[in-house]
């Protein structure tokens, strides 16, 4: 994770650095930034001619902007970068005084919202948070689903959901996993109606005419191949599997496979496609995998081991198979999903 602090004054230098200082104890790797005239004024800021110019360059990247100064210096700094709530990075700012923590733009997905509380308790400030269902103290679905690594299928639904509760309406919740503890305020279990959200791993279900689908990222998928088999042999495989059985690629985790397999240039082409991770085990580490698996020994002959995909999905997610070895054109896949128990308290 990365963070940037921008701050215009000496005061603003001071609490750059604590805040920078802050970021970093909770695991942010953070630049604190300044005008050169106040670079002196505390340890751990860099000096900066053009703060739009870097600003611009850290939007790119950073998932945390923090001005020390006025609502308006980031406001313009920002404005040209400003692209989308499920992009952009969280930007807060902070009168030198230390008197309010405003979260300014991703209050939600962006997790500005939660980090200006967290920023406000630790310098003894006022957090400002505008959105809606905070205001009201109702259940943001968007910043739910981004604090438990799920993708947003359709952000309209996510606002007619927000809205209908905001109006207060009852809204509905399908979900494809073990429920526990209470559900948030008007929300109740239900299989369909007006709005409501899906929690799922296949974004084609929608119980309720407007549904919010939110995706689990918990899919593995387990893969094997001939040397040099090209990427789109492994796409065609997996593209097929998926649909066949209802999983959105969007759910997917990571890939699998042997250590062999690490400098693959079909299957790295198709982790960099899709930029979804990828672990590679030795065979000694599949070996070890718990369960039944379909053996081979002509793969055991070539990757030391008697079985790739089914093993690899299997020990990457802690979980249990869904889809067991499925071969084509010289590509073996399987298909694992990790535990998940959903808990609106936590």
């Amino acid at each position: 994770m990365r963070a940037a602090v921008f701050s215009f004054s000496k005061r603003g230098g001071q609490l750059n650095a604590a805040v920078g200082r802050f970021l970093t104890d909770c695991g942010y790797d953070t630049t604190c930034y300044t005008m050169p005239k106040f670079a002196g004024a505390c340890e751990g800021l860099m000096a900066t001619e053009d703060y739009k110019a870097v600003c611009a360059d850290e939007f790119k990247t950073a998932d945390v902007l923090v001005f020390v100064g006025a609502c308006g210096i980031a406001v313009r700094a920002v404005a040209p970068c400003v692209k989308s709530k499920t992009t952009d990075p969280a930007v807060l700012v902070i009168d030198e005084q230390a008197n309010f923590v405003i979260s300014l733009l991703s209050g939600h997905i962006g997790g500005a919202n939660l980090l200006a509380r967290k920023i406000a308790d630790a310098i003894g400030a006022e957090p400002v948070v505008t959105t809606a269902t905070d205001v009201n103290s109702l259940f943001a679905v968007d910043e739910w689903a981004a604090q438990h690594n799920m993708v947003i299928g359709d952000m309209q639904a996510a606002k007619d959901f927000a809205a209908a509760l905001v109006d207060g309406k009852t809204v509905g919740c399908c979900c494809d996993y073990p429920l526990q503890g209470a559900l948030p305020h008007n929300v109740v279990l239900a299989e369909s109606g007006e709005v409501g959200m899906a929690i799922t791993t296949d974004a084609n279900k929608k119980p309720f005419a407007k549904t919010v689908t939110l995706i689990p990222q918990i899919v593995h998928l387990g893969i094997g191949c001939r040397r040099n088999t090209p990427l789109e042999k492994i796409e065609a495989l997996v593209m097929a599997e998926m649909a066949k059985h209802g999983y959105d690629m969007r759910s997917v985790k990571d890939i699998a496979s042997v250590d062999l397999k690490k400098d693959e240039p079909g299957l790295l082409a198709f982790v960099d496609k899709y930029n979804v991770p990828a672990n590679f085990y030795s065979a000694a580490e599949l070996e070890a995998a718990e369960g039944e698996f379909t053996p081979s020994e002509f793969v055991k002959g070539v990757a030391g081991v008697d079985n790739v995909c089914e093993r690899a999905a299997v020990l990457a997610s802690g979980g249990t198979l869904t889809v067991h070895k499925t071969v084509q054109d010289g590509v073996t896949l399987a298909i694992a999903v990790e535990p998940l128990t959903i808990d609106f308290e936590n």
